[in-house]
């Protein structure tokens, strides 16, 4: 409510003072879209963790979004009252709209780390963000299969933490990597199961971090392949 009777009163004042010339002001009326937009995304992101029953896993979610949109007002209505083109008019301002100065401050370290680590294993508030995204695994949804690959490689950490420890401690002299998990097995370091474990997630990894390529004469232009070629030289007599 704060938020919204500030947004009323910056755009009161700057119609009564500008009058006409507001819409001219790109930059003030630009800060003034930003603080009416993330004021709508907070309200939405309040309203759907009430309709969905406030559950408790989606806290660290809501808090993120929420001291990051309030963060973003703040910052947008500072901007605006520094840079208003009456500078009285916007120190009066910042009297009645900051009296003791700006208080958001934007998520911490330790909030995102909490963030972080929902969306990167797999859980139910992971599923509840992710709803109506279209995450079916295929050819041409590169985003659907590397959401499916997330639970092998969950399932995959602990084995992939051993294996790289014991190239470090076992002696393992191996260079290529179908090599080091033959040693890695006679060593028996992991186990032909965990080996094949370690051989999907090197495949899907490959799948997710590998880029399309193309020959040099591929990226030539069209207009490349329509010149003349070149009259070749004369023989000398």
């Amino acid at each position: 409510d704060r938020y919204s009777a500030n947004l009323a009163l910056m755009a009161d004042v700057s119609m009564l003072m500008l009058g006409g010339k507001l819409k001219f002001k790109e930059s003030l009326s630009g800060r003034l879209g930003d603080v009416l937009s993330h004021i709508y995304l907070t309200s939405a992101i309040l309203k759907r963790y009430h309709d969905e029953g406030a559950p408790a896993s989606d806290q660290p979610l809501l808090a993120w979004a929420f001291h990051d949109s309030v963060h973003k007002i703040e910052t947008a209505l500072s901007a605006a009252l520094r840079n208003f083109p009456i500078r009285p008019v916007g120190w009066l301002m910042w009297v009645l709209i900051f009296p003791l100065g700006r208080r958001a401050e934007a998520p911490g370290d330790r909030l995102g780390h909490r963030v972080a680590s929902l969306l990167m294993t797999p859980n139910e508030a992971r599923d509840r963000l992710a709803q109506g995204v279209f995450l079916t695994p295929c050819a041409n949804n590169p985003g659907g299969r590397i959401a499916s690959y997330l639970t092998k490689a969950v399932m995959a950490e602990p084995v992939e933490r051993k294996f790289l420890k014991a190239l470090k401690t076992k002696g393992i002299e191996a260079l290529e990597f179908p090599a080091q998990l033959d040693e890695a097995v006679a060593e028996g370091v992991i186990s032909m199961e965990e080996r094949k474990l370690l051989e999907e997630l090197r495949e899907i990894m490959m799948d997710t971090i590998t880029v399309d390529d193309f020959d040099p004469h591929e990226l030539r232009a069209a207009s490349f392949y329509d010149k003349p070629q070149a009259q070749q030289p004369r023989e000398a007599a």
